[in-house]
């Protein structure tokens, strides 16, 4: 039983070998048969990915789209639940009426303090009248007390009311002074309340903007790719939804030796066969070349290390031609990228561009 299990085993390591040597083989043929003016590399389809998440922190409300749905730039994929936000936005709304009636008061005020300025501003010109009058009637007794026309006494009432006269003026004006202070403190307190208005409504427009972006948006045109949450959840801020793909930036990766990459110039032909399709030969442009090795020692010193060198290469597809064909664009698909490295080299026949109709 055991030789028999031996041997089976080496039939199997057997027909790996013979597999592993046809495919060299068979690698080496197609090599040379594009000769020294194309260059070659296997790959993947691959798309960007974009997560759809919340901004804030909440409870997921529901879903609108299914894994494998085609969804439009800007349209709603999401909603989270809004009743919290939705109590303080009307609470930011009933604080900016309230400053906003704050205004009217702190204006009614100012007013009410300019005509008390006004009526203080009188009160003094009618005290510097009776002061002027006083000074003229105290210096005329004086005159007629000093030639004995008049008794002392009524000088001295006249010196008397001269002097009350005197104060009755500097309460008049010291009340214009607190006339003028109100007015400051009134328009100082129109100030506050359009700072408190202001205030409020730039609450009212963050929490509409909250709002907003309660409501998931696809921030690019694609295709739903998997649900990362569900229905009722909840969530933190950041907290993945759905993820998409953009199937307007489809592209192949694949690397290249350092002698081939160093020839491949940034908007270069490629041509793509996929396994999946491989009767159609799809046009590509070359739109990334990496500037650092990868699969390489970090200390490079012969000609041997440095034909392990690769770099890794981009070839992006045509987004009209994908657009063209969106149901049938598929992510994660192998295939074989072709170059052509000698502008003046001809693509052979079975390379020639094949695109589905």
């Amino acid at each position: 039983m055991k030789q028999e299990r031996k041997a089976t085993l080496g039939k199997l390591a057997l027909l790996v070998a013979v597999l592993g040597v046809v495919a060299i083989g068979w690698w080496t043929m197609q090599t040379d048969e594009l000769g020294e003016g194309f260059a070659s590399a296997n790959g993947r389809i691959e798309a960007t990915e974009v997560d759809v998440a919340s901004k804030l922190a909440g409870r997921l409300q529901e879903i609108l789209v299914d894994e494998g749905d085609f969804v439009q730039e800007a349209q709603v994929l999401a909603r989270m639940d809004t009743q919290t936000l939705e109590a303080q936005l009307a609470q930011a709304q009933a604080q900016t009426r309230q400053a906003q009636n704050a205004i009217r008061t702190a204006a009614a005020q100012v007013s009410l303090r300019h005509s008390e300025k006004v009526s203080a501003e009188a009160v003094v010109a009618q005290r510097q009248a009776e002061l002027t009058a006083a000074q003229k009637r105290h210096a005329r007794t004086a005159i007629l007390v000093k030639r004995n026309a008049m008794p002392q006494q009524q000088l001295d009432d006249d010196t008397a009311q001269l002097q009350s006269t005197q104060a009755a003026l500097a309460a008049a004006r010291a009340q214009v002074h607190s006339a003028q202070a109100g007015i400051e403190a009134a328009e100082s307190q129109v100030i506050e309340a359009e700072s408190a208005v202001e205030a409020a409504q730039a609450s009212v427009e963050r929490l509409q903007a909250d709002i907003e972006d309660s409501q998931l948006k696809a921030p690019r045109s694609g295709r739903v790719q998997y649900r990362v949450s569900q229905p009722g959840e909840v969530l933190g801020a950041g907290g993945k939804v759905l993820n998409l793909v953009d199937l307007n930036d489809v592209y192949m990766t694949f690397f290249l030796p350092s002698h081939q990459a160093g020839r491949v110039a940034l908007g270069s032909d490629v041509h793509l066969i996929i396994d999946a399709a491989p009767d159609y030969v799809i046009p590509a442009k070359v739109s990334f070349v990496a500037s650092v090795a990868q699969f390489t020692p970090k200390s490079v010193e012969t000609a041997s290390e440095r034909e392990k060198l690769m770099f890794r290469v981009k070839a992006r597809l045509d987004p009209q031609l994908l657009r063209q064909h969106l149901e049938q664009v598929k992510t994660g698909v192998p295939g074989m990228a072709y170059l052509k490295l000698d502008a003046q080299a001809q693509w052979p026949e079975r390379l020639q561009i094949r695109v589905p109709q």
